[in-house]
């Protein structure tokens, strides 16, 4: 990224991650090699209905994931996005996009946050391999019982597994 000579490029990646999905770490994978730093935050949203992992298991499962890449930290926060990117000197935010729908529902958020911080948004196209992926249809099918261990990073899955509820008797 071109800028002042010894500027830091700090990122920020918003999300629930409720599950992380190979989706969400190829987003990151990508971030990391562009910016100087990136802050996975988990979005702690009340206006969420029970989310299937802990806010601590979260935060968790992704520092496993992306151990990995040294440039990337994870933590949580509360409130407004333009907050919490001032809060980390962010210089940009990461959004990435699976679908069409996906950027006219982001559009307004990353034009509201610009105002709110002056901090743009960039967004990053799905990898066709996971363009079709959410957390919520990962946790729908997981559910019914079905195998998600190609669409979830490996210590999800593994605390996806000690959450399955027991089968029921026929």
């Amino acid at each position: 990224m071109n800028g002042r000579p010894g500027q830091i490029h700090a990122a920020v990646y918003p999300g629930s991650f409720d599950p992380m999905t190979r989706g969400h770490l190829d987003v990151i994978e990508r971030a990391a090699a562009v910016f100087d730093k990136v802050t996975v935050a988990v979005v702690v949203n009340p206006q969420k209905s029970a989310p299937l992992f802990t806010l601590d298991e979260r935060e968790r499962m992704i520092c496993e994931a992306v151990a990995h890449l040294e440039n990337v930290n994870v933590t949580h926060f509360q409130g407004l996005l333009a907050d919490f990117v001032k809060r980390e000197s962010a210089t940009v935010i990461v959004k990435g996009l699976r679908v069409v729908s996906d950027f006219e529902s982001e559009m307004s958020t990353a034009l509201m946050n610009r105002s709110l911080s002056g901090v743009d948004t960039v967004f990053l196209p799905s990898d066709p391999r996971w363009s079709f992926v959410s957390s919520t249809l990962v946790k729908e099918v997981y559910n019914l019982g079905a195998d998600v261990s190609e669409y979830v990073p490996l210590a999800v899955l593994h605390v996806m597994q000690s959450k399955r509820p027991a089968p029921r008797p026929a």
